[in-house]
């Protein structure tokens, strides 16, 4: 009689058990699925995350054939609690999954190399099958996108929006007269979520209980579902512009500031004016004038060649991923977005380090950007962490302002002995 077998959560997510059945590999087996991996995937789905539904959705197709008399279907082993489910990262659901393998004497089904080589070492008849790769094809999403078009805006019974335009001149149209249902989006969702497992240049940036941020090749895509929104929407953003840096206003003066040794700049302006295709531009000239170039992204989506290594949030932290970069010593380090206050003291505490640092951040002023670093760093350090804005809208370069430190009267005042340290923001 042929050993049960028994699949752990990796498989079940893929959809393998059920595949190889239905292939005839499985065929009267007896499948033995652990207590443990129906609560790890049901904690997955009540946390909106698409991986947890897709195992419960195999676990759905696994009792079909049992009922079906292709397989014997069963289910034993102790249910883990909330503090277990909790350190499931750490492994204790996997030694739960493992240990009914082990009381059975049944064969294990995974495709997580790390369960896969602690069982062989624990003794157990292990079947390792590679991490599932499914043919790359376009996504639905792909047919609301032409040459123009910045993003889609796509939710449950409302009719499809884009933003199609210039830099700088965007317009929102409609794409057709008919609302998307909560099932096309759900489609959608799901297919975004398998493009990303199958494309190498696919992953999951962030996944909260509600919201996900995928990104795949240049394009990022929001999904958010109820209880973070009030109904299913897909948001997908792509760039629509790639502009040498060459072709800005005052990128002579701008290539010269940069060639005089590591500088603290910040590309400042309002949403959509372009500032993450001026920095991808900045970021192509510093390479190209031999400098080690990096980025520090959340989520990572500026536009740049592979020799520039771009950087996200180090377990969750960017902190974590500016200590890296310190050991790395690039020459320069472009920030998209410097937003909050963490933020800007991670800029400045790079800056102040010597590397040379360029921020993008959301300005509705030149003198803005600057203002947003009151409080959070010390005022007379402004000028060593940042001495250039340069500031853009609808694409171009409209002002560059310089940072300086001295000692003077201030204007408006006679006497000599007010003299004081003076920051000067100047054209």
């Amino acid at each position: 009689m042929a050993q049960p077998l028994v699949p752990d959560t990796s498989v079940v997510i893929d959809g393998r058990v059920s595949a190889r059945i239905k292939a005839g590999e499985l065929q009267g087996r007896r499948i033995v699925v652990p207590e443990a991996v129906v609560a790890e995937l049901e904690a997955q789905a009540n946390h909106g995350r698409e991986i947890g539904l897709r195992g419960l959705e195999e676990l759905r197709k696994l009792s079909e054939l049992a009922k079906a008399g292709r397989i014997e279907l069963e289910y034993v082993g102790i249910r883990p609690n909330l503090d277990q489910i909790k350190l499931a990262g750490g492994g204790e659901i996997d030694a739960m999954i493992r240990d009914v393998a082990l009381e059975l004497g049944a064969s294990f089904l995974t495709s997580d190399q790390v369960q896969s080589r602690v069982a062989e070492a624990m003794g157990l008849d292990v079947e390792y099958v590679r991490p599932q790769r499914e043919a790359i094809r376009p996504l639905s999403l792909e047919r609301y996108f032409t040459e123009d078009t910045l993003s889609v805006h796509l939710k449950e019974s409302a009719i499809p929006m884009a933003k199609r335009g210039h830099v700088g001149d965007f317009s929102l149209v409609r794409l057709g007269e008919r609302p998307t249902s909560e099932r096309e989006l759900r489609e959608l969702s799901r297919e975004i979520y398998e493009r990303a497992k199958a494309d190498p240049d696919g992953y999951v940036e962030m996944e909260r209980m509600g919201a996900a941020i995928i990104q795949i090749g240049p394009m990022r895509i929001a999904i958010a579902k109820p209880p973070f929104s009030d109904g299913l929407e897909i948001t997908a953003v792509r760039p629509v512009a790639k502009v040498s840096f060459d072709s800005y206003r005052h990128s002579s003066m701008l290539k010269t500031r940069l060639r005089e040794g590591q500088r603290g700049i910040l590309i400042a302006g309002p949403p959509g004016s372009g500032k993450s295709t001026f920095a991808a531009g900045v970021a192509q000239h510093l390479l190209d004038c031999n400098y080690v170039v990096k980025t520090m992204e959340s989520p990572r989506d500026l536009q740049v060649p592979p020799e520039i290594t771009q950087y996200g949030p180090l377990e969750g932290s960017m902190e974590a991923s500016a200590d890296i970069l310190l050991l790395v010593r690039p020459d320069y380090t472009i920030y998209d977005e410097v937003r909050k206050t963490r933020d800007f003291q991670v800029f400045a505490d790079m800056r102040l380090a010597g590397v040379g640092m360029i921020g993008v951040v959301h300005a509705n002023k030149p003198i803005d950007a600057l203002q947003r670093l009151l409080g959070r760093v010390e005022l007379g350090m402004i000028p060593q962490v940042v001495d250039t804005v340069v500031f853009i809208e609808k694409g171009e370069v409209t002002k560059v302002l310089d940072v300086e430190f001295t000692v003077k009267v201030p204007s408006g005042m006679m006497e000599a002995d007010l003299a004081r340290p003076v920051i000067v923001v100047k054209d």
